[in-house]
């Protein structure tokens, strides 16, 4: 399958790898003397997210945006979460395989992508030349977690995974609903919780960026996943399948990449926005702050199940991976939520073209 609504500067095509037949846009060139960057979606999105930065990069870096599995225009598999977010990293090993790209390559990852690429990097240092991680997931997954070493509220992992999905949200993804009512439309969640609610979105690109959103496929297996029942509060642990089971600290550790060798050691820039709801200290998306907050009954109190500190844990796995020899960079945008690249395009691809140089 194939995109005939790209942006100039910006192609489509579907490429067939030993695990998945994988939908890509490309910009720029393969052959060219740049650098070769890759970028990662995140959760309930798609390549679609990248466009604009991708037509605005220089034509000698050579730019591929995947759609993960259950995205996009990407073949639907169901997510093995047990693995963590190793799918989603295996897919893209594979694609990267069939591109028959020389590596090192800088990987940029965006929310659950970053993800992604901190397990991509994990597993194979040698072949990230930089880490460029958006809004990143925390190295200790989504939800259920206390501290700043992540140590779970409950040994069960209650209150993460595929059950604290939002009902009205997946139906309204389920139903490709493209209308403006209900706070838990996928129109008004890219609205006020993709970017800052302050953002204005050019009308044909929040279109894209909707249709993004909406080709996300729903269910056990893929978004948001399975759940078992809980004695714990709220009541509902993660299963083994579906992308926010991956993502759960039960299956997600991604703090082991301090542990990469120092001279493997990408460099990582990490950005973020300021005003971003999803990955924050007290996520509106994260059951501890939903439960301070009162707006979910039964919270058993902060100090059982505070909000997830996300921002705090990133930047003390961060600032341990400089100690043990790495290095990184935290740029911050101000009045920018969740989606740096969507809201601030032109200072999103300044700061990604002072590491590509």
């Amino acid at each position: 399958m194939t995109r005939d609504d790209t942006l100039a500067g910006v192609q489509s095509r579907t490429i067939e790898t030993d695990r998945l037949e994988t939908h890509v846009l490309e910009s720029g060139s393969h052959d060219g003397d740049g650098e070769t960057v890759i970028f990662v979606h995140g959760n309930v999105s798609s390549s679609r997210f990248f466009e604009d930065v991708m037509a605005d990069l220089p034509t000698r870096q050579y730019a591929v945006a995947p759609d993960l599995r259950g995205y996009g225009d990407t073949e639907t598999k169901p997510v093995d979460a047990t693995n963590g977010l190793g799918d989603f990293a295996n897919d893209l090993r594979a694609l990267l395989t069939e591109l028959d790209l020389e590596t090192p390559v800088t990987l940029v990852g965006w929310s659950n992508g970053g993800g992604v690429a901190m397990r991509y990097a994990i597993d194979d240092p040698d072949a990230v030349r930089q880490l460029v991680l958006v809004n990143p997931l925390s190295p200790y997954g989504f939800g259920g977690t206390k501290d700043l070493e992540g140590t779970p509220c409950f040994d069960d992992y209650a209150g993460s995974g595929g059950g604290i999905g939002n009902d009205a949200f997946v139906s309204g993804l389920e139903d490709r609903d493209r209308g403006e009512e209900g706070e838990a439309s996928p129109r008004k969640i890219l609205r006020t919780y993709y970017v800052d609610p302050t953002h204005e979105f050019d009308e044909e690109r929040e279109e894209s960026y909707l249709t993004g959103m909406l080709d996300t496929t729903t269910g056990d297996g893929n978004y948001p996943g399975s759940a078992v029942d809980s004695d714990n509060w709220p009541g509902v642990a993660p299963g083994e399948t579906g992308v926010n089971n991956a993502i759960s600290p039960k299956y997600c550790e991604l703090s082991e990449i301090t542990a990469i060798d120092g001279d493997a050691k990408p460099p990582v820039l990490w950005i973020r926005g300021d005003s971003d709801q999803i990955v924050s200290n007290e996520s509106l998306f994260d059951l501890g702050t939903l439960g301070k907050m009162g707006e979910l009954p039964g919270w058993p109190g902060e100090d059982a199940f505070p909000p997830q500190p996300m921002v705090d844990q990133t930047r003390a796995v961060l600032e341990a991976y400089e100690d043990d020899g790495g290095e990184f960079e935290e740029v911050g945008f101000g009045n920018t939520g969740h989606a740096p690249h969507v809201e601030v395009p032109s200072d999103f691809v300044r700061e990604l073209e002072s590491v590509l140089r």
